[in-house]
């Protein structure tokens, strides 16, 4: 899914200086735990989340992470936004609740970070795409 379509579907506004609208993510996790995210999630993938320090860029950036939505209106730092900056990891928000964004985006077909896909990528990468 493009960053333009995620926008939309949030009714997300645009952080970052520079974010490119037709960068694809593959699918979504939202967590306020920087565990969770080391543990749960994927390279290309679209993380939301309601904290704001500069914590979030520095594990995203771990796992591979490039864009980042800031749920229930909140708006990072400028700390925050520099790092981000540095890192070439896009910044966006959305007034929604993380339950309410993540559900929008799946709704609209954004897969989850779950086990269950990273096996399934996995296999069809073994498999199916020979």
């Amino acid at each position: 899914m493009k960053l333009r379509e995620v926008l939309s579907i949030i009714e997300g506004k645009v952080i970052s200086e520079e974010v490119d609208l037709n960068r694809e993510v593959q699918m979504g996790c939202g967590a306020d735990l920087m565990s969770d995210v080391l543990a749960f999630t994927h390279e290309d993938a679209l993380l939301m989340t309601g904290l704001t320090n500069p914590q979030v860029v520095r594990t995203t950036e771990m796992v591979g992470i490039r864009v980042i939505v800031f749920v229930r209106g909140k708006l990072p730092p400028p700390e925050t936004i520099a790092l981000a900056r540095e890192k070439g990891i896009s910044l966006l928000a959305s007034k929604y609740t993380m339950f309410e964004t993540c559900g929008r985006l799946y709704k609209a077909g954004l897969p989850s970070c779950g086990l269950f896909e990273l096996s399934l990528r996995r296999w069809r990468q073994a498999f199916e795409n020979k």
